[in-house]
């Protein structure tokens, strides 16, 4: 490579429409400066292990709608808890946090621009802390992340699950069942909020506003003493009743992320069913809210992110994640976007402007 400066890059977490897109930005406007930019492999597995690729203008060419993310992540690969097996076979954790920063300075990169979500920015914060030179960049379909008004990926994976809300209204209309789709979001209502707004949810239950179930009960009778034989349930994943708890799927035990959420929407099926005597299906939408072509809007987003990534870098403000306030772009500490989860306000604008429409949400 030219003896330019180095921009570092790695996608952390999981996969999102519209990485590739930041990295594509990144690259691109990195070179227009006069650096050249090193891809790690698989998040910060690759920083630890110092295995990355150059990235050239032809590598990132082309790669705006391509979805998921060419420089592969993981979300279990932590330099200062990485998992290995001991000589039983029993999961250990160590620190390799030296070897992340010692291949760092050994490539002489001018910073290290980290794509990812809560976890991943919990990580560059401490390497921030430990002295090296970051900037972040919010990355989540959960749209979970404090302090921006938009993560890019939010906007697809929306897209993907009202698609899938508007081909179960036909279905559920031509059998007159109580369908009930269950979408991603971990602990927040966002996913379920706007799909279930845009796909004409008649009850959108979400994490922020625990339902009672004999709210959803009474709508759905309701519904069909009016003449409506059929009912669109939108649940998030991380939904529960009130005084109830989360519908767990599986714990893994030493897992960076422990706790998996998922089955409300069979649960939901079930009880409704049993309840009213309305035939009632489930649909859990999964990791299809993951994958696919990034919308526009999050390409235009994941642009503007990767162009101000680079900016922090040529100005040296480290230590930041770039954010998106009333459509401009800016930038927060790292380390105010670790503590907390962005939930959904109980007087948020779009739960009134769907409860002005009869949308019910189980309260």
């Amino acid at each position: 490579m030219p003896k330019n400066k180095k921009i570092g890059i790695l996608t952390g977490g999981g996969d999102c429409p519209g990485l590739n897109a930041v990295i594509r930005a990144v690259t691109k406007s990195a070179h227009e400066n006069g650096y050249d930019v090193i891809g790690f492999k698989d998040g910060f597995k690759g920083l630890v292990e110092n295995d990355f690729i150059e990235l050239t203008d032809c590598m990132v060419s082309n790669i705006l709608t391509q979805g998921g993310t060419i420089l592969g992540t993981s979300n279990t690969a932590n330099p200062y808890r990485w998992a290995k097996k001991d000589k039983k076979g029993n999961l250990i954790f160590e620190d390799l946090s030296e070897k992340a920063i010692s291949n760092f300075k050994k490539n002489k990169l001018e910073a290290l621009v980290v794509l990812g979500g809560d976890g991943s920015m919990a990580i560059a914060n401490d390497l921030v802390n430990d002295g090296l030179s970051i900037v972040g960049v919010p990355k989540t379909i959960d749209n979970d992340l404090p302090h921006t008004d938009m993560t890019f990926g939010f906007n697809t994976a929306v897209r993907t699950a009202t698609g899938a809300i508007d081909k179960i209204h036909t279905t559920a209309q031509s059998h007159h069942r109580a369908m009930v789709v269950e979408v991603m979001g971990r602990y927040t209502g966002w996913i379920a909020l706007y799909s279930g707004v845009a796909g004409g949810g008649d009850i959108i239950l979400i994490p922020e506003i625990p339902y009672e179930i004999k709210s959803i009960y009474k709508t759905i009778k309701e519904r069909k003493e009016n003449g409506k034989n059929f009912t669109i349930i939108v649940v998030a994943e991380g939904a529960k009743p009130k005084g109830g708890d989360l519908t767990v799927r599986k714990v893994i035990k030493n897992s960076p992320d422990p706790i998996r959420l998922g089955g409300i929407g069979m649960k939901l099926a079930n009880e409704i069913e049993e309840n009213t005597g309305i035939e009632s299906r489930a649909t859990i939408l999964g990791h299809i809210q993951r994958g696919g072509v990034p919308t526009p809007f999050d390409r235009v987003l994941a642009t503007r992110f990767g162009v101000e990534a680079v900016n922090h870098v040529l100005n040296k403000r480290y230590g930041k994640m770039v954010v998106l306030k009333n459509n401009e772009i800016s930038s927060v500490l790292i380390s105010s976007v670790t503590s907390e989860v962005k939930n959904v306000p109980k007087n948020y604008s779009l739960i009134k402007a769907a409860r002005a429409v009869g949308t019910c949400f189980g309260d």
